[in-house]
């Protein structure tokens, strides 16, 4: 047989999941995914697990949940910043060689690090370099001294530069900031910030600043070990009308790393349509795909397939023309978004749904920490950065206490502890769909052809490598569907998966309300 989704299978063998989810088939051999093609898990360090009782997550507590991680299907994690920093977030450095005392030590990322790859789990570092924070050394010299050799680290213009008295314009949803020029008391020259003026932006035409950062990836790299890094505000290293510069810059940084480690992961955030993101492809060959998490909302929300498949084809079709290695990074929410569960309106079928769409479309998926355990959220930034909840409040000795809840609470949500023994679950739900994409090459690593049966409530599409196809069908639709096989997907007979009760009988396609069916030939 061609497909070795049945070439591989142990007849004898019915692996069945939950009451309402069924894989039926085992292969003989491990996952087929091999990262960065696998799943990726996003971690807030400071919400996911607590080990010594402060309140605040550490990479400790982190480090003891490597195994959940293994066992949920995990093969990467990406982790938000860690380096010292005035705020909760992190995202304003003051010391790029180190870690977060309220985290922990750089010897227990070490440790971290280390024991993540004996679970064959990459590690990727937040790494922001558009700005450091306003505490950083650097800054504070360069602000108390215009002779600093640290000044022109930064921007800086006079009160009297025309420029100075322009807003900044809003060109993408990573900040709502107008106010760019900030002043300094006592000072005739304002500095230059994106985001805020606690983060002011470094100065990337200055070759110096420039080795300086290629030092600091390169100890990241060589020194602890870790696997690469998701690069914040990729498209803001340089102004905004100097495109070229940007795309330029990512080259010669990807270049400067993998004298470091070969093979090196980079993946930037550049929050812009598809043309815009397109030229970033060359200097970094993983982009995360806004488009797609956003398109993915609408569809389970809306209950019908729309444009989906047939942009997302189009988005990669793009891509290629580009860069041919290119890695789609596929999400359906992260840190700066509403959590996908308070998308859908704390809808347990939609989550359910979004999370099956982005774990069976092409490439390669990110989950947000606490997505797996239906995790609600919703702005301002903190409260979609909630504690994770292990256990029972009363008995959970790694929850983070570092903020009150609004949104993730124990009248919200399940601790993942119940949730591991309740088939149903939606963590059980994202572990059976990640088993399926690990252990499937054409979910993994294939093309997608959209696919009409006339129906807008069903998302339909194949998935193919040059060995391997299957045929995907969700009903997004709270209506059950029953339809005619068509004659021209018969070659698809054999169900591989489904869930609740869908099912292909006699040519007739049955699927329930908010189901999945997957068939191969």
């Amino acid at each position: 047989m061609k497909n070795h989704f049945v070439r591989y299978m142990v007849l004898t063998v019915l692996l069945i999941v939950g009451t309402n989810i069924e894989i039926l088939y085992a292969q003989t051999s491990s996952n087929v995914s091999k990262w960065p093609r696998g799943v990726t898990y996003e971690i807030f360090v400071q919400s996911f697990a607590d080990s010594d009782g402060d309140g605040i997550g550490d990479i400790i507590g982190m480090t003891s949940k490597l195994d959940y991680l293994e066992d949920l299907g995990v093969e990467g994690i990406w982790l938000m910043p860690m380096n010292p920093s005035p705020s909760y977030h992190k995202y304003d450095v003051s010391d790029y060689y180190d870690i977060h005392p309220d985290y922990g030590t750089l010897d227990d990322f070490k440790t971290f690090v280390n024991e993540a790859h004996k679970r064959n789990i990459k590690v990727v570092m937040d790494m922001v370099l558009n700005h450091s924070g306003s505490r950083h050394p650097w800054f504070q010299d360069a602000l108390a001294n215009e002779n600093s050799p640290y000044r022109d680290y930064y921007v800086w213009a006079h009160k009297d530069d025309p420029q100075t008295q322009v807003s900044g314009k809003i060109i993408s949803g990573d900040s709502n900031n107008r106010t760019r020029w900030n002043k300094v008391e006592g000072s005739d020259y304002l500095y230059y910030s994106y985001f805020s003026r606690n983060m002011p932006d470094l100065n990337y035409d200055n070759p110096k600043l420039r080795e300086e950062v290629f030092k600091i990836g390169k100890f990241w790299l060589s020194e602890i070990k870790v696997d690469g890094f998701r690069l914040d505000a990729a498209r803001h290293i340089f102004p905004d009308d100097r495109p070229t510069d940007n795309h330029n810059w990512w080259v010669q940084f990807q270049d400067e790393m993998k004298k470091a480690n070969k093979d090196v992961y980079l993946i930037g955030e550049v929050w812009a349509s598809s043309d815009i993101v397109a030229p970033y492809l060359k200097g970094l060959p993983a982009l995360f795909n806004f488009d797609m998490g956003s398109a993915i909302t609408t569809a389970v929300n809306e209950e019908r397939e729309g444009d989906l498949t047939t942009n997302h084809k189009k988005i990669i079709d793009y891509y290629t023309t580009v860069n041919p290695e290119y890695i789609d990074a596929t999400f359906l929410t992260n840190h700066d978004q509403v959590r996908i569960m308070s998308a859908v309106n704390n809808s347990m079928d939609k989550a359910k749904m979004a999370a099956a769409l982005l774990l069976t479309l092409p490439g390669s998926p990110y989950v947000y920490y606490g997505e797996e355990i239906g995790m609600q959220g919703k702005k301002p930034d903190p409260n979609i950065r909630e504690p994770f909840l292990w256990q029972a409040k009363e008995s959970d000795n790694y929850r983070a206490t570092w903020i009150d809840p609004k949104y993730s609470t124990d009248q919200t949500v399940i601790p993942v502890e119940e949730q591991l023994e309740d088939e149903n679950s939606i963590y059980n739900h994202y572990k059976t769909f990640i088993k399926l994409r690990n252990g499937s090459k054409a979910l993994t690593y294939g093309d997608i052809e959209p696919i009409s049966l006339n129906n807008p409530a069903l998302s339909v599409f194949k998935r193919s490598t040059e060995d391997e196809s299957v045929l995907v069908v969700h009903n997004l639709s709270s209506q059950e569907v029953n339809l005619k096989f068509p004659d021209s997907l018969k070659e698809f007979r054999h169900e591989l998966f489904k869930s609740k009760d869908s099912n292909l009988r006699n040519n007739g396609l049955y699927l329930p309300a908010y189901s999945t069916i997957v068939l191969g030939n």
